[in-house]
């Protein structure tokens, strides 16, 4: 069985975005040689990568363009098994893509056809809507050492209350720190 595990990057009081869409840059404060080979390794350890209808767009913007140091992985993200989840989407043509116009529906069956990893990257309106429906098996974050002070929550109200526990840590030299957590009574790492 797929485990679905969140991956994002969020401010200490919580933001995975800045106010406008794709206003990122404090990624920039814990991007390092540590956060690279990371990342590298969650991807070889995926066979499917889900997003929301926004995050699905951007992703494929840059990486069917990207160039020079980004090629290992623009070329992993370009093959690998991609989902949307959009209730508007008409197509998505980006290489290797299925769309799900429901996924608190469709996820749990993509879950049952598969040994690999299925990661959500960014996707804050998928993300919600996936921990409401207790679908994620982990959750994988990377707290950048900044206030942000205003952007889109990753964590908004309406969130079930749900314990979780936690799996690992892992500081960057950078200041930030990976941290992973499972849903309580999820025995699978």
């Amino acid at each position: 069985m797929r485990k679905l595990i969140m991956w994002n990057v969020v401010t200490l009081d919580g933001y995975f975005e800045g106010e406008k869409n794709w206003d990122l840059s404090f990624h920039g404060l814990v991007w390092g040689k540590e956060l690279e080979e990371f990342s590298v390794a969650q991807l070889k350890s995926a066979d499917m990568l889900v997003f929301g209808a926004t995050t699905y767009k951007g992703m494929a913007e840059y990486w069917t363009k990207a160039e020079g140091e980004e090629e290992e992985i623009s070329k992993f993200m370009n093959e690998i098994q991609k989902v949307v989840c959009s209730s508007t989407l008409k197509t998505a043509d980006w290489n290797n893509t299925i769309l799900l116009k429901d996924a608190v529906v469709d996820i749990p069956k993509l879950k049952q056809q598969g040994n690999g990893d299925m990661f959500v990257f960014g996707s804050g309106n998928l993300s919600e809507s996936l921990m409401k429906a207790e679908l994620f098996d982990e959750f994988r974050l990377c707290i950048a050492p900044v206030f942000l002070g205003n952007g889109k929550l990753l964590f908004n109200q309406g969130i079930p209350h749900k314990k979780i526990r936690l799996l690992e840590t892992h500081p960057l030299a950078t200041g930030g720190v990976i941290l992973r957590y499972a849903p309580e009574g999820e025995s699978r790492q």
